[in-house]
């Protein structure tokens, strides 16, 4: 079965998330997880490390157009992981939600290969 995919973002995805960040407490929770970033990239010589040592399988799919994760961040995996699988779809940081299907589909054939 093929399901068409959306031409916009629905905005149900960003009313949901609202009402998750409206609980108490819940927007210095996120406030703190941006502002702890800057660990995350500390530890990317460790992720590097282990991806050349063990060379796990690695799909990465990718909005071409994202303003956040620029894809430059995605190609990043294949100094690692040469064998990495690296696709780039037409859209933007909300790519589960103009492309679910491509995605999905992505992620079925990945895992039974």
């Amino acid at each position: 079965m093929v399901l068409p995919i959306p031409a916009a973002v629905s905005p149900d995805g960003s009313a949901l998330d609202a009402s998750y960040i409206a609980r108490p407490e819940v927007d210095e929770i996120q406030l703190d997880l941006f502002g702890d970033y800057t660990s995350n990239v500390a530890l990317y010589p460790a992720f590097q490390a282990y991806f050349r040592e063990h060379r796990p399988p690695l799909l990465a799919i990718w909005g071409r157009n994202d303003p956040f994760f620029l894809p430059a961040g995605a190609e990043a995996y294949r100094r690692d992981l040469p064998d990495a699988d690296v696709r780039f779809l037409d859209t933007g940081h909300f790519a589960l939600e103009t492309h679910v299907v491509a995605i999905a589909e992505a992620i079925a054939g990945f895992l039974l290969h």
